[in-house]
């Protein structure tokens, strides 16, 4: 017997508990960071966006400062 044909044979709230109960045994499986490595991943992160940030700052300022070279101001 299938998983799909099981779950069409329960009502709609045992079908909810079942799915309920599926996610629990999924989340216990789950290897949590310590906060070692969060803050690790957080810095690295920002550091990362913060670099995103200013390659697209000066590309935009290079762009506007092309425009009113062509266009005039």
């Amino acid at each position: 017997m299938s998983e799909d044909s099981e779950s069409k044979e329960l009502g709609f709230f045992a079908r909810i508990a079942l799915f309920y109960r599926q996610v629990i045994n999924e989340l216990r499986k789950v290897v949590w960071p310590s906060r070692n490595m969060l803050t690790t991943y957080t810095g690295v992160v920002f550091v990362f966006v913060s670099f995103v940030i200013a390659v697209v700052s000066l590309f935009d300022l290079g762009l506007t400062k092309l425009v009113f070279f062509v266009f005039g101001e």
